[in-house]
């Protein structure tokens, strides 16, 4: 399929989302080697969920598609990573040799440009390249305005919209501790 072909099945998606009064006018697919892997859209209406973007929906489905395991873990393999590793990129800053694939070699089609939450969660899946139908402007100009966030992100702690706050640094480093003490690790 080509870009066309696949930004078409994402406004579909979107299109769909709205008709039926799942949420906004949001559609997504993601794709490995040029063919869909998994399709999502919009259902903060229809769940209550506000993190049910299109972006977030599709990634979970795509996870399942490309690790299966993971979905149904049997109980005796509970405790265990079933995600392969991939060595780091060459001239990645990142100072752990090896991490989990997660969407590594996916692309995601977007009917419009994500969100915040979106994007955080395009780059923690390693997603290699985000293409978008609607701009930011466009989709503020419908009511959907996350410039705010962008703009809150950027500074510091004590100036930001909602109260941030590190309280008991000492009781969060037993989980920390308990990370950096574990032999057998799975990075991600």
């Amino acid at each position: 399929m080509d870009h066309k072909e696949l930004m078409t099945e994402a406004v579909r998606l979107a299109t769909e989302s709205v008709e039926n009064g799942w949420g906004g006018p949001f559609g997504a697919v993601i794709t490995r080697d040029g063919e869909i892997v998994a399709r999502g859209q919009n259902r903060v209406l229809l769940t209550g969920d506000p993190t049910a973007h299109a972006e977030i929906e599709t990634i979970r489905k795509a996870v399942q598609v490309i690790n299966p395991e993971a979905p149904s873990i049997a109980e005796e393999h509970q405790n265990e990573s079933h995600l392969k590793y991939v060595p780091r990129p060459e001239g990645s800053p990142d100072p752990v040799a090896e991490r989990a694939r997660m969407l590594q070699g996916c692309s995601i089609y977007i009917s419009g440009a994500p969100c915040p939450m979106c994007m955080s969660a395009i780059y923690w899946s390693r997603i290699g390249a985000v293409y978008f139908s609607r701009s930011l402007e466009d989709t503020r100009a419908i009511g959907f305005d996350d410039s705010f966030q962008y703009e809150d992100f950027g500074k510091p702690l004590e100036e930001r919209r909602i109260e941030i706050k590190q309280i008991h640094p000492e009781i969060g480093a037993r989980a920390y501790d308990a990370w950096t003490n574990k032999p057998d690790r799975h990075a991600y």
